[in-house]
């Protein structure tokens, strides 16, 4: 009979070790520069049952597999309780609840940066002989992220629509860990749960270029939010890419505006989701094309995303099917003030003429879109 272990249980034994020797009184770390000392042990000796089962084997270091196969310094049952302890430290030692997420992503980024570090160099740059003897240390930071993860849902921002759920994503990541830890076969192809890349996004490891979250309100809240904790630098928009600058610890960094499960993140902490009256791909897009005309624009109150002045002109964008005398008696804009609907999806009708009327009683300019962009062309 062969002594052959299959891979899907190397990979259980690996995970379950989290790094270290499984005797309790060793623990010495497995993983060492050049690759790691795993060994293998059978708890009742192969040549007696014939059992490549997980039950039956551990993780043991050299010196302590020697001393169990050759010494006798440990009995079986003692061996055999090694297994417990190390899910009993497991939980121990990662099955902490914390409090923010912000505690909860200082624990798992470090993980995952190194798994990703590991994926990259070695098994995108085909090095088969490293990949394999790094694979064991992401089946390791796997187990504990996995432990992690499931003791802390309560913190990651959820949606009943997987689509809108960062909870969602931390499912398929889940899903993920355990396909590549039971059941992962040698063609990375041939995985059905592959990593969820958004998941870098979500703890801040590499952002994602995904779409915005439509609610300028929202936005507005968060940066005033920011503002009240001091936080909060500036906000670049009309741009391909745009981006908030915060204060994240004191040192300054940026939160990307298609980063969307990092900023959904971001919302759910602060409570800023609100329902969106103006869209905010309207809003970049139209702001883009002041740019694109060189005719610069400033924020009066970054409070109020929805205001900007051009050449002391103040433009106020609203996103109405159809902007009605009544929207605009409610938005009380000041005299000489010009307003832009930006829904132009029925063209000219997107400005009743019952708002025109009053528009200039109150000596008010309404634009659509194509006013808009004739109105930015004459002021360069």
């Amino acid at each position: 009979m062969t002594r052959t272990i299959e891979k899907d249980i190397k990979r259980r034994l690996y995970a379950e070790s989290m790094g270290r020797c499984m005797n309790p009184n060793c623990r010495v770390s497995l993983f060492k520069a050049e690759g790691d000392i795993i060994e293998r042990a059978h708890i009742i000796p192969y040549c007696d049952t014939l059992d490549n089962s997980f039950e039956n084997l551990i993780i043991l270091c050299p010196n302590c597999h020697t001393n169990f196969d050759k010494n006798n310094a440990f009995n079986i049952e003692e061996v055999k309780q090694w297994k417990q302890i190390r899910a009993n430290e497991l939980d121990s030692f990662f099955g902490t609840k914390y409090t923010s997420f912000d505690e909860l992503k200082d624990k798992v980024r470090p993980l995952l940066m190194e798994n990703k570090t590991i994926y990259e160099n070695y098994y995108l740059n085909s090095n088969k002989d490293l990949w394999n003897k790094f694979e064991p240390k992401i089946l390791v930071n796997n187990r504990i992220l996995k432990k992690i993860l499931s003791n802390n849902l309560n913190l990651i921002q959820h949606h009943r629509d997987n689509h809108y759920s960062n909870l969602g994503l931390i499912s398929s990541f889940l899903l993920h860990i355990d396909e590549f830890e039971n059941s992962r076969s040698d063609k990375e192809k041939n995985r059905h749960v592959l990593f969820p890349e958004k998941i870098n996004s979500l703890f801040d490891i590499s952002p994602i270029d995904d779409s915005f979250i439509p609610s300028v309100e929202s936005l507005e809240l968060f940066i005033s939010q920011l503002n009240r904790e001091g936080k909060f630098i500036d906000i670049s928009l009309g741009c391909d890419n745009p981006y908030i600058s915060i204060l994240d610890s004191g040192v300054r960094s940026q939160i990307y505006l298609k980063d969307t499960p990092r900023l959904r993140q971001y919302y759910s902490d602060y409570n800023c989701f609100r329902s969106a009256s103006v869209r905010l791909d309207s809003l970049n897009f139209a702001l883009k094309y002041i740019n694109s005309r060189n005719a610069s624009f400033v924020f009066p109150n970054y409070n109020n995303l929805r205001e900007i002045e051009v050449q002391n002109n103040k433009i106020v964008f609203v996103y109405e099917y159809c902007l009605s005398r009544v929207s605009l008696e409610q938005l009380c804009p000041t005299h000489n003030s010009i307003i832009v609907n930006l829904h132009n999806w029925n063209g000219s009708s997107c400005i009743s003429s019952e708002a025109y009327d009053f528009s200039r009683e109150i000596n008010v300019t309404l634009l659509d879109m194509t006013g808009f962009y004739k109105y930015i062309n004459e002021i360069q």
